[in-house]
């Protein structure tokens, strides 16, 4: 009869012979490999910058898109934050910090088999807008925002 140690044990030698076998990429280097990674969106300065580096037209308030967090974040390099919309047809979700050097703090691809509902810790440099945007599959951009008061900066600060 196999314990409990066992089988940790065994689990962990066969996950430590599939990494190094290289057959368990993370899954930042499956995508920059597949040219997923948009080196663009993550250095865009503005949501204007951004929208034209996703090739995405301009944003439309929306009460079907909700983003969460702290009215007062306490420490900024760990503010969690939400996003969520229930609309069928979300393609992308993203998170961003009008305020922070690069706008976009992360971004989401979904279909129909995911549920589209993220949450996440970002770092805030200072008090901001954050918005939780959703791309639909037919070109419409829908967002939420929320102000985050931050007392103490996250971002070299």
């Amino acid at each position: 009869m196999q314990t409990r140690r066992d089988m940790l044990s065994h689990s962990s030698k066969v996950a430590l012979m599939l990494a190094a076998a290289g057959l368990v990429p993370s899954l930042s280097l499956a995508q920059a490999a597949a040219g997923d990674y948009n080196k663009a969106a993550f250095e865009a300065k503005s949501i204007d910058d951004l929208m034209k580096a996703l090739g995405a037209g301009t944003p439309v308030e929306s009460k079907d898109v909700t983003i969460t967090g702290p009215d007062i974040a306490e420490n900024g390099a760990v503010v969690p934050i939400g996003a969520a919309t229930t609309l069928p047809g979300a393609k992308r979700l993203l998170l961003l910090v009008e305020k922070n050097p690069s706008v976009l703090s992360a971004m989401f691809d979904v279909n129909d088999a995911i549920e589209a509902n993220f949450s996440t810790r970002v770092k805030m440099g200072q008090s901001s807008d954050v918005y939780a945007v959703a791309m639909m599959g037919d070109g419409k951009v829908l967002f939420a925002k929320k102000e985050v008061k931050v007392t103490l900066g996250g971002c070299g600060g």
